[in-house]
């Protein structure tokens, strides 16, 4: 597989990845959707000003995936803004600023910042192996 087709197919990953943070016009955020978009064994790390939450995918897309269900947090959803990929020999790694937007308990939420993607070639298509991310400061 040629990077042209590689980047392709990591562009779209990262498109599904980010669909799934959308409650918009009544969408049902699924679990498995996310599950999908990761590679076995795959981590999650944030950080924070309360320091670093390291997790799981299924302990990372859980509570999240729970919010976006409940009615706490409607007309939600997350995109990438820019990015950057760099592809080699089957493992890649991307950088992609994104914003969010959405209404929490009725009032306007927004934020953006910086998500750090890895992936690896799984055969069957691209997965990502591990994800950390940072929100921009308010």
């Amino acid at each position: 597989m040629g990077h042209i087709h590689a980047q392709e197919a990591i562009d779209e990953l990262v498109v599904r990845f980010f669909s799934v943070f959308d409650n918009r016009n009544g969408a049902k955020p699924r679990l498995a959707d996310l599950t999908a978009c990761f590679a076995e064994k795959a981590s999650v790390a944030r950080h924070s000003d309360a320091g670093a939450e390291l997790s799981t995918v299924v302990e990372f897309a859980g509570p999240r995936i729970d919010l976006l269900c409940q009615g706490t947090l409607i007309d939600f959803h997350e995109w990438e803004v820019s990015s950057t990929t760099q592809i080699f020999d089957g493992i890649a790694t991307r950088t992609s600023r994104y914003s969010k937007a959405g209404l929490l308990n009725g009032k306007a939420y927004r934020g953006s910042g910086t998500k750090c993607f890895h992936f690896v070639n799984l055969g069957a298509g691209w997965g990502i192996t591990s994800l950390v991310w940072v929100d921009d400061s308010a």
